[in-house]
């Protein structure tokens, strides 16, 4: 009971959060879809602009019209790689142009990208798939951490241990598994949410150097208990990529 005292609003907040995507997963539809991730990117964006400290503040048009071509674009994962190559472009023939005011352009682009097209190749049992193994590898490694949890795992993040870190993807792994089954087989499920959790791991390990670089605890403060979009879907941006990757690859 104290545990939910202390820690109440981001309790309330984290089951709000969960209800409202079992809804939308639910509904499944791709338009409505499309138009969530549309919101969760744009508000990550404009938190990610801030990390970076880029100091234009004329961006956001241009991601939601990126975000705009993503819902018919056939090969959304891709629009990345061709927003970079248009602003390696303009890089070229503008010099006081800089590559900093790009880098919200890769993430959190590539990572949402990847989810909405993941979703439109695999469906939403696949975004549970990876929902699940990101979810098993926070929650493993904090139970697991918290019990035995001794050996520093790096200074980007001093709160994390080794053995927290190898606890989350042992858990994460073994659930993976079972929650890929829809879609593959065992052999190759255990494969991808292995990668996926180690990926994971490193996803908020970034975000965590960008607000160590930033001198800033959370990457915004739109969710009570949590912080900001960034602190809660870091994970999912890594995650994503190299779920879909190896969908692609393996199955």
């Amino acid at each position: 009971m104290s545990i939910f005292i202390e820690h109440k609003e981001r309790i309330v907040t984290g089951i709000a959060l969960l209800a409202f995507v079992l809804v939308i997963g639910l509904i499944d539809n791709f338009f409505l879809m499309w138009l969530t991730f549309g919101a969760i990117y744009l508000l990550a964006f404009k938190e990610a602009v801030a990390l970076f400290g880029v100091e234009k503040d004329n961006l956001l048009p241009f991601a939601a019209g990126l975000w705009l071509l993503a819902g018919i674009y056939p090969y959304g994962d891709d629009l990345f790689v061709l927003a970079g190559v248009a602003y390696a472009s303009a890089v070229a023939y503008n010099k006081e142009l800089k590559w900093v005011d790009f880098f919200p352009f890769i993430y959190p682009t590539a990572g949402m990208l990847f989810v909405l097209t993941m979703y439109e190749e695999y469906g939403v049992l696949a975004l549970l798939w990876l929902l699940a193994v990101v979810a098993f590898t926070d929650v493993g490694a904090y139970v697991v951490g918290k019990s035995i949890g001794k050996t520093p795992f790096c200074e980007t993040s001093p709160n994390k241990t080794i053995e927290g870190v190898v606890g989350g993807v042992v858990v994460a792994t073994i659930a993976g598994a079972f929650f890929g089954l829809p879609i593959v087989d065992f052999g190759i499920g255990f494969i991808i949410s292995l990668a996926v959790a180690v990926t994971s791991i490193f996803g908020d390990l970034f975000e965590s150097s960008l607000k160590r670089a930033a001198n800033v605890k959370d990457s915004g403060d739109i969710l009570p208990g949590h912080g900001g979009i960034l602190d809660r879907i870091d994970g999912y941006l890594f995650g994503a990529i190299v779920m879909l990757v190896l969908l692609r690859g393996l199955v």
